[in-house]
């Protein structure tokens, strides 16, 4: 069964972001999600035809870790966009578990932002980690590689130039203080309740 892109058009009009570089970022997510469903096709082709053995099976499997998390990626970074951003609920467990982990939700945010302003391209992600029942923030150079194992994504930021350029240039930390205006701290909650089921 094929993936579907999902359609973010309620983002355009954020502010901070115009709809020329959200319509641009669309299209490059909707690449994934069709890449993803190639790859997907030529690797059960292959694997029908006996062809697991071969270096091209090989790399069609890497590469799909590459395209799937792309995609993933980007589903879960518009997801916790919305319009006109919202206020955290402090009564939250995700708030809770935020300061306990960091002294104070400002605190898990500096270091969020801090990390996001590292050079080079990527991902910063709030991770829970399931088994240690720890927050933290992680910079992911590569989508396919560097996640850490058994943690789930809380809330994502991409740091591509992609998800900034077009409005922003080089003034990286100017986007970075326009996303945090347009998270849905609802949904980034939403995501923590659903670990502790």
């Amino acid at each position: 069964m094929a993936y579907e892109p999902k359609n973010y058009e309620k983002l355009l009009g954020t502010a901070g972001f115009s709809d020329t570089l959200l319509n641009n970022h669309f299209t490059l997510y909707k690449g994934y999600v069709t890449n993803t469903n190639k790859s997907g096709d030529i690797l059960g082709a292959m694997l029908k035809e006996d062809k697991t053995a071969t270096p091209e099976y090989a790399e069609m499997k890497r590469r799909f870790g590459w395209e799937f998390n792309g995609m993933r990626l980007h589903e879960y970074y518009f997801g916790n966009m919305v319009k006109g951003g919202s206020e955290i609920d402090k009564s939250s467990a995700f708030y809770k578990k935020v300061v306990e982990e960091f002294g104070s939700f400002e605190a898990c945010g500096k270091d969020f932002t801090s990390v996001g302003a590292m050079r080079g391209i990527g991902w910063t992600i709030l991770y829970y980690d399931m088994i240690g029942k720890r927050l933290f923030n992680f910079w992911i150079n590569e989508h396919d590689t560097g996640h850490p194992a058994g943690a789930i994504p809380l809330l994502v930021m991409d740091v591509f130039e992609h998800a900034y350029m077009t409005d922003y240039g080089l003034k990286r930390a100017d986007y970075i203080n326009a996303f945090f205006k347009a998270i849905d701290w609802s949904k980034v909650s939403k995501r923590f309740d659903k670990t502790n089921k």
